[in-house]
C-alpha cells in the first residue's frame, strides 16, 4: 500500500513581512564583546595626543607649553588642521589685539600662497603712491579654471573716508606702500578664501576696522607672554632692543604697549 505524505506549501511572504523578520534577526543577534570607538572619538583621542607631544616641546611657544599649555594646543592644531597650516606657524602668529585674535597678513599671505588653488598672490597698482588717484588690489589666479581673481581696489579716498590715516598709531603716513598692499591682500583673503582666516582679521585690519577707543587711549598691539619673552631672551642673547621693537611695530602697523617696549629695553641691559 502506498502512503502519500502531504506537500506542506508555504504562502509567500510580502516585502513588509520579509523586512520584519530581518529586523527581528537584527534586534535579537547577540551584541559584539568590544564596542567599536567612533571615528570621532578616535579622532579627538588623537588630537589629544598630539597636542601633549607639543606642549612637551621646548619649540613651541611658553604659553603652549606644559600641561596647562595642552588646550591652547588642540585649539591651534585645529585650527592648523582646518587651514592646512603648520601648528607651530599657527601658534606663533596668532596676536590678541583689543582682547580679539587676529592673524598678521603676512602669514594669512603665506598660507594663500601655500593651500595649492591659486598661483602666488599678486598686485597692481595705478599711479603713484603721492598721487590721490593711487590705487593697488591684490590678485591671484585660480589653478583650476586658469581665471583671475581680483580683489577689491584700495584707494586714497577709501583710506580717508574710513579715517585708517587718523587712527592713533597709524602706519599708514610712514609706511603707506606697505599698508596699501596689507590691505588689498586682506580684502582678497575674505572675498574668494574666508575659510582660510576662519573668520579672524588681520593685525592691521583690527586696527584700523575694528571699534575705536577713547580718544585718550593710545591703540597698541600686545604680545603674548610667549612672544615677549621670546624677544626679551633675544636681546639678552645680543639682539638690538631697540630695532627689534621698530621691527615689530612695522610688521604690526602700530606700536608696542609702554611696559612691553620697556621689559625688551630692560634685557638689554641685563647683559
Amino acid at each position: 500500500m502506498l502512503t502519500f505524505t502531504p506537500i506542506m506549501t508555504q504562502t509567500p511572504q510580502t516585502p513588509a513581512q520579509l523586512a520584519e523578520q530581518e529586523l527581528a534577526k537584527t534586534d535579537n543577534s547577540k551584541p559584539s564583546d568590544t564596542v567599536p570607538v567612533s571615528k570621532a572619538k578616535e579622532e579627538w583621542e588623537m588630537l589629544q595626543r598630539q597636542a601633549i607631544a607639543y606642549s612637551k616641546s621646548t619649540l613651541v611657544p611658553k604659553s603652549y607649553q606644559g600641561a596647562n599649555g595642552v588646550s591652547d594646543c588642540i585649539i591651534a592644531l585645529d585650527m592648523a588642521a582646518r587651514m592646512g597650516a603648520n601648528p607651530l606657524m599657527v601658534m606663533q602668529n596668532l596676536y590678541v589685539v583689543q582682547g580679539r585674535p587676529a592673524w598678521s597678513a603676512t602669514f594669512l599671505v603665506s598660507c594663500i600662497n601655500q593651500c595649492g588653488r591659486y598661483d602666488s598672490l599678486q598686485y597692481e597698482e595705478n599711479g603713484d603712491i603721492s598721487e590721490e588717484g593711487y590705487a593697488v588690489r591684490a590678485f591671484a589666479h585660480e589653478k583650476a579654471s586658469g581665471k583671475r581673481l581680483n580683489g577689491t581696489w584700495i584707494t586714497w579716498k577709501m583710506v580717508n573716508d574710513e579715517k585708517w590715516l587718523d587712527k592713533p598709531g597709524s602706519k599708514w603716513k610712514s609706511m603707506p606702500e606697505q599698508m596699501f598692499k596689507y590691505r588689498a591682500a586682506a580684502f582678497w583673503q575674505r572675498i574668494y578664501a574666508p575659510e582660510i582666516g576662519m573668520g579672524f582679521a588681520t593685525v592691521e585690519e583690527a586696527h584700523d576696522i575694528g571699534a575705536a577707543p577713547p580718544k585718550s587711549a593710545s591703540m597698541t598691539v600686545s604680545l603674548t607672554k610667549a612672544q615677549l619673552a621670546q624677544y626679551v631672551q633675544e636681546v639678552k642673547n645680543g639682539a638690538d632692543a631697540d630695532e627689534i621693537i621698530e621691527g615689530l611695530e612695522v610688521r604690526f602697523g602700530m606700536p608696542l604697549p609702554a611696559y612691553q617696549k620697556k621689559q625688551i629695553k630692560e634685557a638689554g641691559q641685563e647683559r
